[in-house]
């Protein structure tokens, strides 16, 4: 398998104050690297995004944890991960010899869950923090924390405490108002927002009547909540001028990445894409970069951190 040829990259992004190679990162449960490593030179991506990890490894959900449709995934897989100790050891160390800008999504059960592993990251290579508080598939934490602005600013204030990282807080979907959340993450502490995360749906088995992932409910990803994600990102930029914001939810191509920046986002993850295509997070960087050289306004404006 041969891997892509390295790019020029020609615009950049800074997102609370890290700079990216390019605007496009791999979305948080979608990159592996022995898998991705295959078709694609990692350090060339603007960011990799982990998948949740937690204090001690957990299992996940039992089986059927997917179910695919047309233009959306629905996946209740529940943060399975081998604990906070073992990234520390390998998959960290692997990415930052690669030479990959690299941010660490944390999950928890309980604040004190999120604070074990921030405290373990704190003097580690990461290079940014993803609080991962909007996750539908875990029974406690996760969404469950992201949906109340109260609990979040509290849990948020005290990872706070514990690192001087960039801290970016990962919104749900799932809320009335989400600007309301927004703004509890910002006060906290938060230094970026990312959204969103995935919205809780369903299938149905129509020959047993029964729903065909065990977890019942599980999060919506792929192609169809790109107009949803798309207004979330518009929203909370429209209320917080400031903040750094990457755009997550159904891009596949150059174009949709592009129509993220102009809702306001500093820069984008590509998620259910490449678990179609392996080499989809690559290939729209590509093409977003192709897209900036007609637009140097917008692509001046990323290069110094600021955006449309």
């Amino acid at each position: 398998m041969n891997v892509l040829a390295p790019h020029e990259w020609r615009h950049k992004t800074i997102v609370a104050g890290t700079e990216w190679k390019n605007p496009v990162g791999t979305a948080s449960g979608t990159f592996q690297l022995d898998a991705c490593g295959d078709y694609y030179d990692v350090s060339q991506m603007g960011a990799i995004c982990t998948k949740g990890v937690s204090p001690v490894p957990w299992e996940g959900n039992p089986s059927p944890r997917t179910a695919e449709g047309p233009s959306s995934m629905v996946n209740a897989v529940g943060l399975q991960n081998p604990g906070v100790d073992h990234y520390l050891v390998d998959e960290l160390p692997r990415l930052k010899k690669l030479g990959a800008m690299v941010i660490t999504n944390v999950a928890g059960h309980s604040d004190e869950d999120y604070a074990q592993v921030v405290e373990k990251l704190a003097d580690s290579e990461a290079d940014m923090l993803e609080i991962n508080v909007s996750c539908p598939n875990v029974s406690h934490g996760g969404m469950s924390v992201g949906t109340d602005p109260v609990v979040l600013s509290r849990l948020i204030k005290h990872l706070r405490t514990l690192t001087d990282k960039p801290m970016i807080v990962k919104l749900s979907p799932n809320v009335t108002d989400i600007v309301q959340i927004a703004h509890a993450a910002v006060d906290a502490g938060a230094d970026a927002l990312s959204l969103i995360n995935t919205l809780v749906g369903m299938r149905i088995d129509i020959n047993t009547g029964k729903p065909i992932i065990a977890n019942r409910t599980g999060g919506v990803s792929g192609p169809a909540i790109f107009p949803i994600a798309l207004s979330f990102v518009w929203r909370v930029r429209q209320a917080i001028p400031d903040i750094p914001i990457i755009g997550i939810g159904g891009i596949d191509s150059g174009e949709k990445a592009l129509e993220y920046l102009y809702a306001g986002a500093n820069a984008v993850e590509v998620g259910a894409a490449a678990l179609v295509d392996p080499t989809a997070p690559m290939r729209v960087a590509r093409e977003l970069d192709e897209l900036l050289d007609s637009r140097p306004e917008l692509a001046a404006k990323l290069a110094k951190g600021q955006t449309w």
